[in-house]
Protein backbone atom coordinates (compact mmCIF):
# COMPACT_ATOMS: atom_id res chain seq x y z
CA UNK A 1 0.00 0.00 0.00
CA UNK A 2 1.73 3.17 -1.08
CA UNK A 3 1.87 5.82 1.28
CA UNK A 4 0.94 9.75 0.09
CA UNK A 5 1.80 12.95 2.23
CA UNK A 6 0.18 16.19 1.43
CA UNK A 7 1.78 18.74 2.65
CA UNK A 8 1.28 22.79 2.30
CA UNK A 9 5.38 23.84 2.48
CA UNK A 10 5.64 27.67 3.96
CA UNK A 11 7.45 30.02 1.90
CA UNK A 12 11.38 29.62 2.74
CA UNK A 13 11.32 25.57 3.27
CA UNK A 14 13.50 23.82 1.09
CA UNK A 15 11.91 20.28 -0.57
CA UNK A 16 14.26 18.12 0.55
CA UNK A 17 15.07 16.84 3.70
CA UNK A 18 18.75 18.06 4.67
CA UNK A 19 20.48 21.38 3.93
CA UNK A 20 24.02 21.44 4.81
CA UNK A 21 23.64 25.02 5.66
CA UNK A 22 21.32 24.86 8.15
CA UNK A 23 18.08 26.31 6.53
CA UNK A 24 14.13 25.21 7.21
CA UNK A 25 13.60 21.73 5.10
CA UNK A 26 11.19 19.15 4.81
CA UNK A 27 12.39 17.39 7.98
CA UNK A 28 11.76 20.23 10.35
CA UNK A 29 7.45 19.75 9.59
CA UNK A 30 7.30 15.79 8.09
CA UNK A 31 9.21 12.89 10.08
CA UNK A 32 7.82 10.03 8.18
CA UNK A 33 10.36 7.92 7.09
CA UNK A 34 10.69 7.03 3.40
CA UNK A 35 8.60 9.38 1.53
CA UNK A 36 10.08 11.40 -0.81
CA UNK A 37 8.63 15.00 -3.14
CA UNK A 38 6.86 13.92 -6.00
CA UNK A 39 8.77 17.43 -7.90
CA UNK A 40 9.78 20.12 -6.43
CA UNK A 41 8.47 23.76 -4.88
CA UNK A 42 11.47 25.88 -4.99
CA UNK A 43 12.41 27.34 -1.80
CA UNK A 44 10.58 30.95 -2.55
CA UNK A 45 7.17 29.45 -3.37
CA UNK A 46 4.39 28.04 -0.90
CA UNK A 47 1.67 25.48 -1.26
CA UNK A 48 1.04 21.73 -2.14
CA UNK A 49 3.59 19.46 -2.20
CA UNK A 50 3.08 15.86 -2.57
CA UNK A 51 5.53 13.29 -1.07
CA UNK A 52 5.34 9.45 -1.91
CA UNK A 53 7.27 6.44 -0.95
CA UNK A 54 5.51 4.69 -4.28
CA UNK A 55 8.16 5.17 -7.33
CA UNK A 56 5.38 4.52 -9.99
CA UNK A 57 3.22 7.31 -8.70
CA UNK A 58 6.02 9.60 -8.10
CA UNK A 59 6.75 9.18 -12.09
CA UNK A 60 3.03 9.86 -13.06
CA UNK A 61 3.17 12.83 -11.24
CA UNK A 62 6.45 14.43 -12.18
CA UNK A 63 7.19 12.88 -15.61
CA UNK A 64 6.45 15.15 -18.64
CA UNK A 65 4.47 12.54 -20.58
CA UNK A 66 2.15 11.51 -18.08
CA UNK A 67 1.01 15.15 -18.31
CA UNK A 68 -0.23 15.48 -14.24
CA UNK A 69 -2.27 19.34 -14.11
CA UNK A 70 -0.82 21.35 -11.27
CA UNK A 71 -2.89 24.76 -10.56
CA UNK A 72 -1.06 27.63 -9.20
CA UNK A 73 -2.11 31.04 -7.45
CA UNK A 74 0.18 33.69 -8.68
CA UNK A 75 0.45 36.76 -7.83
CA UNK A 76 1.89 39.14 -10.53
CA UNK A 77 3.22 43.00 -10.70
CA UNK A 78 0.65 44.63 -13.28
CA UNK A 79 -2.43 43.91 -14.52
CA UNK A 80 -2.02 41.16 -17.48
CA UNK A 81 -4.01 42.06 -20.50
CA UNK A 82 -6.04 39.92 -22.80
CA UNK A 83 -2.92 39.54 -25.22
CA UNK A 84 -0.98 38.60 -22.00
CA UNK A 85 -3.45 36.11 -21.17
CA UNK A 86 -3.42 34.84 -25.00
CA UNK A 87 0.21 34.52 -24.80
CA UNK A 88 0.35 32.08 -21.83
CA UNK A 89 -3.09 30.37 -23.26
CA UNK A 90 -0.57 29.43 -26.45
CA UNK A 91 2.44 28.76 -24.91
CA UNK A 92 5.57 30.80 -24.11
CA UNK A 93 8.24 30.65 -26.04
CA UNK A 94 11.44 30.41 -23.19
CA UNK A 95 15.22 29.73 -23.76
CA UNK A 96 14.47 26.12 -23.33
CA UNK A 97 11.52 26.16 -25.86
CA UNK A 98 8.06 26.35 -26.09
CA UNK A 99 5.89 25.99 -23.35
CA UNK A 100 2.34 24.02 -23.80
CA UNK A 101 0.01 25.82 -23.66
CA UNK A 102 -1.69 26.62 -20.00
CA UNK A 103 -4.99 27.21 -18.52
CA UNK A 104 -5.49 30.87 -17.08
CA UNK A 105 -7.73 32.96 -15.91
CA UNK A 106 -7.89 35.80 -13.61
CA UNK A 107 -9.12 35.72 -9.94
CA UNK A 108 -9.81 37.07 -6.96
CA UNK A 109 -7.14 37.28 -4.43
CA UNK A 110 -7.36 33.94 -2.63
CA UNK A 111 -8.18 33.48 0.96
CA UNK A 112 -4.98 32.80 1.93
CA UNK A 113 -2.42 34.25 5.14
CA UNK A 114 -0.41 36.88 4.29
CA UNK A 115 3.30 35.69 3.39
CA UNK A 116 5.99 35.92 5.94
CA UNK A 117 7.87 37.73 4.80
CA UNK A 118 5.69 39.97 3.15
CA UNK A 119 5.46 40.59 -1.08
CA UNK A 120 6.53 43.68 -1.87
CA UNK A 121 4.12 46.19 -2.05
CA UNK A 122 4.68 49.14 -4.59
CA UNK A 123 1.81 52.21 -4.40
CA UNK A 124 2.10 52.92 -7.96
CA UNK A 125 2.08 49.53 -9.46
CA UNK A 126 -0.93 47.17 -9.34
CA UNK A 127 -0.98 43.45 -8.56
CA UNK A 128 -3.43 40.95 -10.11
CA UNK A 129 -3.99 37.34 -9.04
CA UNK A 130 -3.93 34.69 -11.94
CA UNK A 131 -5.09 30.55 -11.71
CA UNK A 132 -2.56 29.17 -14.01
CA UNK A 133 -3.03 25.38 -14.54
CA UNK A 134 0.12 23.39 -16.36
CA UNK A 135 0.45 20.15 -17.88
CA UNK A 136 4.33 20.14 -17.48
CA UNK A 137 7.28 21.08 -15.05
CA UNK A 138 10.10 23.20 -15.81
CA UNK A 139 12.14 24.72 -13.51
CA UNK A 140 10.83 27.61 -12.38
CA UNK A 141 8.68 27.50 -14.95
CA UNK A 142 5.74 29.46 -14.02
CA UNK A 143 8.22 32.53 -12.99
CA UNK A 144 9.61 32.05 -16.16
CA UNK A 145 6.19 32.42 -18.51
CA UNK A 146 4.52 35.39 -16.89
CA UNK A 147 7.80 37.48 -16.65
CA UNK A 148 7.87 36.51 -20.48
CA UNK A 149 4.57 38.37 -21.18
CA UNK A 150 6.00 41.25 -18.97
CA UNK A 151 4.50 40.89 -15.65
CA UNK A 152 7.13 38.92 -12.93
CA UNK A 153 5.59 36.78 -10.39
CA UNK A 154 5.56 38.36 -7.02
CA UNK A 155 4.12 35.19 -4.79
CA UNK A 156 3.35 31.79 -6.12
CA UNK A 157 1.21 28.91 -4.23
CA UNK A 158 0.74 25.75 -6.04
CA UNK A 159 -2.70 25.08 -4.95
CA UNK A 160 -3.63 21.52 -6.43
CA UNK A 161 -1.35 18.53 -8.39
CA UNK A 162 -3.31 15.95 -10.14
CA UNK A 163 -6.74 15.92 -7.55
CA UNK A 164 -5.24 16.92 -4.67
CA UNK A 165 -5.31 19.95 -3.24
CA UNK A 166 -4.52 22.45 -0.54
CA UNK A 167 -8.05 22.68 0.68
CA UNK A 168 -8.40 21.92 4.72
CA UNK A 169 -4.41 22.35 5.36
CA UNK A 170 -2.73 24.89 6.90
CA UNK A 171 0.43 26.61 6.33
CA UNK A 172 3.22 23.77 7.40
CA UNK A 173 0.31 21.21 8.40
CA UNK A 174 0.24 17.31 5.97
CA UNK A 175 -2.04 15.35 5.78
CA UNK A 176 -0.97 11.44 5.56
CA UNK A 177 -3.37 8.94 2.70
CA UNK A 178 -3.08 5.07 2.02
CA UNK A 179 -3.73 4.51 -1.72
CA UNK A 180 -4.82 0.92 -2.56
Amino acid sequence: MARVVLFHKPWGVLPQFTDPEGRPTLADYIAIPGVYPAGRLDRDSEGLLVLTDDGRLNARLTQPQHKTSKTYWVQVEGEPDDAALHALREGVELKDGLTRPAQVERMDPPDIPERDPPVRFRRHIPTRWLALTLREGRNRQVRRMTAAVGHPTLRLVRYRVASWSLDGLARGEFRTLEMG
